[in-house]
């Protein structure tokens, strides 16, 4: 009877594992072929993004702010035709318009850039002695599957350097890149969740750096998805010219923070303090906050939610009744966005 018992039991296993196995490897060639299908609808880079290298605001009086821009084809800009639709271009022009002030701009960014690409990126920059940096990267360590750690110290290596020498540094953390519609279940799924966790991760390594970090995630995903056609780009990976504009507007209440220009109060989070991991978590699931460090080298950090230059943000709570002006989305608000 025992040896019956032990046969029995050793067939029931052998066919739970056979069965994981199978649906294991159904998964993963899903998953491969998934994969390969989004591959050959989005197409590969083929020209460099126009360059919004130069002085903006030189109306303006005083030295010029020195911003650069690292990272990827999102901080590149790559799918838009003009320079000034670049977001080297757009940040430019809205800090000078709000500092009257001119700003020099240096684009670092390259197109397919991965986390590890940003030592490169950073020893040019810190020859243009820069005042602020703008970073977005994180996306393609996602879509090449990079290893996780290895993409997050890269970029607190490049956020503590360029402190280092002076530099103001904000971080757009990885977009959500299960919005992008090429991306089909239950690839997109895994794609949400390995974003989050890059972004999460992106965020404690940043504010620990002494950076200050906005998380995007899919804060634009409920308007690329109901417009795709003038939110996305032609290969329908990248955005298009609004998209970026609109990425812009949402970053730019933070670079201005960076700067020490808060034009706008920022919208109050309750017990806004928080442990570093516990805020990069909420930022996660709150897309659109600023996380920012309470004391350099403290593991504690700030929440900050502002409202996208005064517009009303129904999403955040941070709706005032009465208050005027066109609803978030509305182009012409968020072109005001970014001067």
């Amino acid at each position: 009877m025992d040896r019956q018992r032990i046969r029995t039991a050793g067939w029931i296993a052998g066919s739970v594992t056979g069965a994981v196995a199978g649906m294991t490897a159904i998964s993963a060639g899903l998953l491969l072929r998934q994969a390969a299908d989004a591959r050959r609808i989005i197409p590969m880079a083929e020209a460099p993004p126009p360059r919004g290298d130069g002085v903006y605001g030189a109306k303006f009086h005083g030295r010029p702010v020195s911003l650069v821009i690292l990272g990827d084809s999102s901080a590149a800009g790559y799918g838009v035709h003009r320079p000034r639709e670049t977001p080297g271009a757009l940040f430019a022009t809205g800090i000078s318009r709000r500092l009257h002030r001119p700003v020099s701009v240096h684009r670092f960014a390259v197109v397919g850039s991965v986390s590890s690409g940003l030592p490169w990126q950073v020893d040019a920059a810190l020859e243009h002695q820069p005042d602020l940096a703008i970073i977005l990267i994180g996306a393609n360590d996602v879509t090449h599957v990079s290893a996780r750690d290895e993409a997050v110290r890269h970029l607190a290596d490049a956020v503590r350097r360029l402190r280092a020498a002076g530099c103001k540094v904000v971080v757009g953390t990885c977009p959500d890149i299960g919005a992008i519609q090429p991306i089909k279940p239950p690839l997109r799924w895994l794609a949400r969740r390995w974003s989050r966790q890059l972004a999460a991760a992106q965020t404690v390594a940043v504010v620990g750096a002494g950076g200050r970090t906005v998380s995007l995630g899919n804060l634009l995903g409920p308007m690329f998805e109901a417009d795709p056609a003038r939110m996305f780009g032609s290969d329908r990976f990248h955005p298009s010219a609004e998209g970026y504009t609109r990425a812009a507007a949402v970053m730019m209440p933070t670079v201005m923070a960076a700067l020490g220009e808060h034009d706008r109060p920022a919208v109050s989070v309750a017990d806004g303090v928080r442990s570093l991991p516990e805020a990069a978590d909420e930022a996660v699931r709150a897309p659109g906050t600023e996380v920012s460090p309470v004391k350099a080298g403290h593991r504690w950090a700030q929440l900050r939610r502002h409202p996208w230059f005064g517009e009303p943000r129904h999403w955040f709570g941070s709706f005032r009744p009465g208050a005027s002006g066109s609803p978030p989305g509305s182009a012409p608000n968020a072109m005001r966005a970014v001067g």
